[in-house]
């Protein structure tokens, strides 16, 4: 059987048997799960239901799900079935069938779809544990026996080995697994399924869930019983295929080719795996959304595809234009894309961050490795890489650690792992700089949760349809040390999907009682209120009128709508792999990050700007309506990355539809015109390779126009000009400006425009960082300073330079930059202490001296590293 064919054997046996098929949720997790970074299993989509937070589309699912598990990176190449990115087919009952009807399913499946014979069968089940106050699972022994397995094929492991659970808290329950007996050829006569052997293959592990822990070893029972399955598909794959390895069967051979044709030094055949694997891994996290950064799910993406570009340098793969990595992504398409047609959509998107990473990387991995062996010819002595070295690798140069680590191994030699780890967490110490720590409310929200899991109604959201509800109080407790009311009816938007809570206020129909709404919770399908209430007591079936403050709301819905013409103008001006990557959407402004790797240029932010405009004018009407995902998907919808939408979904269309379809629960304006005016206020950079806007709309955008054009009065006022004179005024004064600056700093050897000429980007910030010749120390500040000047709002500078022997170091930093990390008088010492030296400063401007010249291009790398990771 091929790969697919064993996809559509799974699902198709269990569709005919009442299940509801689920398409693949994304490998970026649904907003309302923080728990990981990535999908790790095929129930992590499925948590709200087996916690009974929401209600499941239907009692009985079953799916294939794109998985990502970082704990396996290192493992790739080393043995035979260990994988980052891999699909899980599964099957799932809640509160429908349980134990016994999981085994049936699953013994029939393996029999009469994949053909096993059943004396080819064993099974595991959990033992018991103490410390989870948990005996033998005998109910799942019990139904084993009743299909049939003898008793001593049914084997008891521990905890380890049959309690599964997806992190240290959440859903779990004992497991029972399906193992294949592959021959004594495969081991010893002895040799049992859990144990260290290659004979018994694990195939198949069926989860009871029945608990919830929270804290650690202390289990609640779930409001129903339920099944998680789990069957590894390329581990089946091998099995159908009959192939010794993963990497053997069909969805991966054409990949192995793929490296063994391009590759020109000896073929080794680790490096074959990490390629075939992380290509695909890569292909897939970037067509859900995620692009490489240092930071989060975007540094994984850049961890793999960093893994994967050294490799095929060991083995010398050379492809188009010297990349090789689009090579293998379009491979991976050519497999793949008939089971995942978003791969073949994404086509270009996945190609442009591919190309940028391995050319920004090429650089980095021939500077890094020929550090690097120096690092290990000094270490063979002692055997081990100082923590140290790897550090300045790693901090200075932007060697990854990983790489360090591998290409050591390869060599026999250790790294100080635990000392790095140490040097790390420092420099984390030093960047957090006592920074006070957030607190996210995570006790009222759960509170808030175990309240509605006890409820026994849940509120409707009417807010669509009013801002003004008559309704009841459903429920009024205190949790956290705060009022929590659930109404009957709610007028008022939960913060969601970017969006800000509605504010306003509940009056009782009495009138001895009113209460401020200072916040609205998401729980899933419902909500709750927190209140503080102004006057008398809120109680169980109070008759109220709930009222959300209109102002507020309208203001936030101008800003909304806005969003989704500022995410339609950036695709339009930038192109298809512009996504949204986060959003605030509140009655005061908005702010939209966006995955693209370079800054706007000012003529871009105005066509963008002037495009949102011109489509407010238009008086487009906003129409959300209801339809099904795979409609909003052929209409060609927007979906934001990371959310979890059902088969039913709220489409919001602006004007035919022509620009922007967006599925979105938000509050919008009617028509684009209540928009008012649009104005960008700043544009920089969130992280790498995700850019950030800023903008207002309505009120507020005029109130800033109307400042700028009293700023502007003012200031042709001061220049003695006409309001329409004043650049040619301003443009006067730096000439004399200039020219005073020339006088001062004669004899001086600085080609000012020219040091401009060389400024670089980096994270969104213009860099210069250059050795000036035949400058004196005390003029490389002012030269420093105005070439910051000359670069804009997000300018750093770093200048060198060389007198008599010793060094002189400036650094120059622009406001904007220093809100962002960014600090002189940091970076300088950091450039001082290469070439042996010290300095300092303000968070502006600072100085530093040193004593080895022949270093100082070796401090300016390290200051624009220094740079880099500020900026990160």
């Amino acid at each position: 059987m091929t790969t697919d064919e064993i996809r559509e054997t799974f699902l198709e046996f269990y569709a005919s048997r009442d299940h509801k098929r689920l398409p693949s949720a994304s490998l970026v997790p649904a907003t309302f799960d923080p728990s990981v970074l990535l999908t790790t299993a095929g129930m992590h989509p499925l948590k709200p239901y087996f916690l009974g937070q929401e209600t499941p589309p239907h009692q009985r699912l079953t799916s294939c799900q794109k998985c990502f598990r970082t704990t396996d990176i290192e493992n790739v190449g080393n043995t035979a079935r260990h994988l980052t990115f891999f699909e899980m087919l599964g099957n799932f009952s809640i509160g429908d069938y349980f134990k016994k009807g999981a085994a049936e399913f699953a013994w029939e499946l393996s029999i009469q779809g994949f053909g096993f014979k059943p004396e080819d069968i064993w099974i595991t089940v959990f033992e018991g544990d103490d410390e989870l106050g948990l005996g033998p699972d005998q109910e799942a022994i019990d139904a084993w026996l009743e299909i049939g397995v003898p008793r001593e094929r049914i084997v008891a492991c521990n905890r380890e080995e049959n309690f599964w659970q997806a992190g240290p808290t959440g859903p779990c329950g004992p497991c029972s697994e399906l193992y294949l007996d592959r021959g004594v050829e495969y081991g010893k006569e002895d040799d049992l399924p859990g144990g260290e052997n290659e004979r018994f293959l694990e195939y198949w592990n069926l989860v009871f869930m029945q608990f919830n822990q929270d804290p650690v070893n202390t289990l609640t029972p779930l409001p129903a019983q339920n099944i998680d399955t789990g069957l590894g598909l390329n581990r089946m794959a091998l099995i159908q295929q009959g192939a010794e390895t993963i990497f053997e069967t069909d969805q991966f051979i054409p990949l192995i080719e793929l490296g063994r044709e391009l590759a020109q030094k000896e073929v080794d055949e680790r490096a074959l795996r990490i390629l075939a694997d992380h290509s695909r891994a890569a292909t897939f996290l970037i067509a859900d959304g995620v692009v490489p950064s240092n930071e989060d799910r975007g540094y994984i993406l850049r961890r793999i595809m960093r893994r994967a570009i050294q490799q095929g340098h060991r083995i010398g793969i050379e492809g188009d234009e010297g990349l090789f990595l689009p090579l293998f992504v379009d491979r991976v398409i050519e497999v793949m894309g008939k089971g995942y047609p978003q791969i073949v959509a994404e086509r270009d998107n996945i190609q442009r961050w591919v190309k940028a990473e391995e050319e920004g990387f090429g650089r980095t991995l021939e500077q890094g490795t020929k550090l690097l062996h120096e690092v290990i010819e000094q270490s063979r002595e002692s055997g081990a890489i100082p923590a140290a070295d790897a550090f300045k690798l790693h901090d200075t140069f932007g060697f990854p650690f990983e790489v360090t680590r591998e290409l050591a191994l390869e060599e026999g030699l250790e790294v100080d792992t635990t000392g790095f780890d140490e040097l790390m967490e420092q420099q984390r110490a030093r960047a957090r700089g006592g920074r006070a720590q957030a607190t996210d409310g995570e006790g009222l929200r759960e509170g808030a949760l175990e309240l509605v899991r006890k409820s026994d109604f849940e509120t409707e959201f009417v807010g669509y349809e009013t801002t003004e509800q008559h309704t009841a109080v459903g429920e009024v407790t205190e949790v956290a040390g705060q009022l929590l009311v659930r109404l009957v009816e709610s007028p008022f938007y939960a913060t969601g999907g970017g969006q800000v809570s509605d504010g306003g206020e509940l009056a009782c129909d009495s009138g001895d009682c009113r209460a401020v709404v200072t916040d609205v919770l998401r729980l899933g399908n419902d909500q709750a209120l927190v209140v503080d209430v102004q006057q008398g007591e809120l109680h169980d079936g109070e008759r109220v009128v709930a009222r959300v403050d209109r102002a507020a709301r309208h203001a936030t819905q101008a800003n909304h709508t806005a969003t989704h013409l500022l995410h339609a103008a950036l695709r339009e001006a930038l192109g298809p792999h512009v996504r949204q990557a986060g959003s605030y959407v509140g009655p005061d402004k908005l702010r939209f990050d966006f995955t693209h790797g370079e800054r706007l240029a000012p003529e871009e932010v105005k066509a963008v700007e002037d495009r949102v405009n011109d489509w407010i004018l238009r008086n487009d009407p906003v129409r959300p309506q209801t339809t099904t995902l795979a409609e909003a998907q052929e209409l060609g919808a927007m979906a934001l990355f990371g959310e979890k939408y059902g088969d039913i979904v709220r489409m919001v269309e602006i004007g035919d539809g022509e620009y922007s379809r967006e599925l979105c629960g938000g509050t919008h304006v009617r028509a684009t015109a209540e928009i008012g005016v649009f104005k960008i206020t700043s544009e920089g950079s969130s992280a790498a390779n995700v850019r950030r806007i800023e903008a207002i709309t309505g009120p507020e955008a005029v109130k800033l126009l109307r400042e700028e054009d009293r700023l502007l009065r003012e200031g042709a006022s001061a220049l003695k000009t006409q309001p329409e004179r004043l650049p040619e005024a301003i443009a006067a004064l730096q000439a004399k400006a200039k020219q005073a600056a020339k006088t001062q700093a004669a004899g001086g050897g600085a080609d000012e425009a020219a040091l401009v000429g060389k400024a670089t980007d980096i994270a969104g910030a213009s860099v210069v960082a250059e050795i000036v010749e035949g400058i004196e120390p005390k003029q490389l500040m002012d030269v420093a300073d105005r070439v910051k000047g000359k670069l804009g709002d997000e300018g750093a500078v770093v200048l060198g330079a060389v007198n008599e022997g010793k060094v002189s170091l400036v650094v120059a930093v622009a406001p904007a930059l220093i809100e962002r990390g960014v600090k002189a008088g940091a970076i300088v010492k950091e450039a001082a202490q290469v070439v042996g030296g010290g300095g300092g400063g303000r968070d502006t401007i600072a100085q530093a001296g040193g004593k080895d010249a022949a270093k100082l291009p070796d401090a300016l790398t390290a200051a624009k590293a220094a740079i880099e990771r500020a900026l990160a």
